[in-house]
């Protein structure tokens, strides 16, 4: 079957009422990013408030619909062939569709007529369409309720349009329509899919990773790089690497050891809302998971929230376990997350750590720590590098 076209349909998109033009445009853009990479002649149009991809004459599917499952707003897509205003057309190419991957034993036809000066409605089509690929195919039968393949056709005032073929999309919003966060990615399981949920949801992101060399080691570093660019599958993500040694340290020396990982939380929500600010972010992003560790009661998160003003956007706080390992399996994450290279949050983790720290408990073990200078330095040393998940 020769497709010149593919059909973009979206969902919540076509629900932002006066914001939808934006949207369009923000999922168009999105559309043309995910192609890119796959040559030119890939055109990307959005007529009555419609996507359509015109294809190149030596495109492949195989590897058009990986690089459109990633694009977050769409809820499915189809090749289609685009023909002439008449019957006699549309006929041929609804045959060829019918019939492209073998003769079905049972089919329906499903037109939809928005050019309304064509000369047959949408029934009237179903029916002509229906009976010419009855006598095309000798033992074909009608089934509406359960065809093993529909035909559908549209009749738009640019052509008519035939396909069978639905493509299942990401859903969601697309990446960039609702702003911009700081995720805190670390090497585990849960923070790259906090941060793949918010890609959901129209954010883009600026991950920041807290390194401490030499406690932690080159390969923990690379191990985030990888997940990154994992995530950049579906959008680009911006990575920001904060030398974290010099934090690391005067903790270490100063704070009891109970309080360590509450107090290492806070100066990590202090620079990356530091570095939020720089980058124009309206939020920060975390895996956190409420009672899955010491860090995630509500009296930590309360004693760590604290020092921030930014909101804190927690997509995966009221999963379990299971249902975010299940998410990072399908998103491709998983085997990354579990190689063995710690990151500076689970070594240095106290082996007692306080469940339920007290906002005057972290400030009396910060009283005799410089924050402002600490936080400086953690800010000087950063090293940034876009990833586009090639």
């Amino acid at each position: 079957m020769t497709y010149n076209k593919m059909l973009l349909r979206f969902g919540e998109v076509g629900l932002k009422g006066k914001n939808r033009a934006f949207f369009i445009r923000g999922l168009a853009a999105n559309v043309r990013r995910a192609l890119s990479p796959l040559g030119p002649g890939y055109r990307v149009s959005t007529p009555y408030g419609r996507i359509f991809v015109d294809l190149p004459s030596d495109f492949n599917l195989v590897q058009i619909v990986p690089a459109l499952e990633r694009v977050f707003g769409l809820v499915s897509f189809s090749p289609v062939v685009q023909t002439e205003l008449n019957m006699e057309a549309i006929g041929a190419a609804a045959l060829n569709e019918l019939l492209a991957d073998g003769q079905p034993e049972t089919f329906k036809v499903a037109a939809r007529r928005s050019l309304k000066s064509f000369e047959l409605n949408s029934m009237e089509i179903n029916r002509e369409l229906g009976g010419f690929l009855l006598d095309s195919c000798p033992g074909l039968k009608v089934d509406l309720h359960k065809p093993q393949r529909v035909v559908n056709v549209e009749v738009r005032q640019d052509g008519a349009y035939v396909f069978s073929r639905v493509f299942p999309g990401s859903g969601g919003l697309p990446v960039g329509v609702t702003g911009r966060g700081v995720l805190l990615l670390s090497g585990g399981i849960d923070s790259p899919v906090a941060g793949w949920m918010a890609m959901k949801r129209g954010i883009s992101l600026e991950a920041v990773y807290f390194d401490t060399p030499p406690f932690t080691s080159p390969r923990a570093l690379a191990k985030v790089e990888k997940l990154a660019n994992i995530l950049a599958q579906w959008a680009p993500v911006n990575l920001h690497v904060v030398n974290f040694t010099s934090v690391q340290r005067s903790l270490m020396e100063n704070v009891p050891e109970d309080l360590t990982i509450t107090i290492m939380r806070r100066f990590m929500f202090r620079v990356a809302e530091e570095l939020a600010r720089r980058r124009g972010a309206l939020a920060l992003i975390t895996g956190e998971n409420v009672g899955q560790v010491a860090s995630q009661t509500l009296e930590s998160m309360l004693t760590i929230n604290s020092v921030v003003s930014l909101p804190v956007l927690r997509p995966v706080v009221a999963l379990d376990k299971v249902e975010i390992m299940d998410i990072s399996r399908r998103i491709g994450t998983y085997n990354t997350s579990i190689e063995p290279f710690q990151d500076c949050c689970t070594l240095f983790v106290s082996s007692h750590p306080k469940t339920r720290p007290t906002l005057a408990q972290a400030a009396a073990a910060e009283e005799h720590l410089d924050i402002n200078q600490l936080v400086a330095q953690a800010l000087e040393g950063i090293e940034s590098r876009i990833f586009k998940g090639h």
